[in-house]
């Protein structure tokens, strides 16, 4: 009589672990941070946090920075958040309603796949993005990983 409830136990042990497995898969994604293959300034994580919390607006050659990033749907974006930024997806959304609403910056245009923030990069000098580091093309430069 014991036997079907160990059995069932056994699977739903099972089924829980290949689910958390899976589960946490994406959070270990590598996050890239893509410029255009002239883009020679340099990048640590204070300045790329500046520039993507608007608190920097240039890049170190003194050139504007376009920001570029995946949907906030993508999970890249919340790994993005926290690996980079050190916020949460919604601290950081709640900061750019605030910074949209006294006027005193842009958030990144989102974009609807990774393909599209590497086209959008590479076709723009003054554009930076990020995007999940197995995505990579040839046609931009990555200055970080996280």
């Amino acid at each position: 009589m014991l036997w079907p409830v160990k059995k069932v136990t056994w699977k739903v042990i099972l089924a829980v672990s290949t689910f958390s497995l899976f589960n946490t898969s994406s959070a270990f994604a590598e996050v890239a941070i893509v410029v255009h293959p002239s883009n020679a300034s340099s990048f640590d994580q204070k300045h790329i946090k500046k520039i993507f919390l608007g608190k920097a607006k240039s890049f170190s050659n003194g050139r504007s920075a376009i920001l570029i990033s995946t949907s906030s749907k993508d999970p890249v974006t919340d790994e993005f958040n926290k690996k980079v930024i050190g916020k949460s997806s919604s601290q950081v959304k709640a900061y750019w309603s605030k910074i949209l609403f006294t006027g005193k910056g842009t958030p990144p245009q989102e974009m609807g796949s990774a393909s599209d923030v590497i086209a959008a990069v590479a076709s723009n000098p003054d554009a930076i993005g990020y995007v999940d580091a197995s995505a990579i093309s040839d046609t931009v430069k990555v200055v970080a990983t996280f």
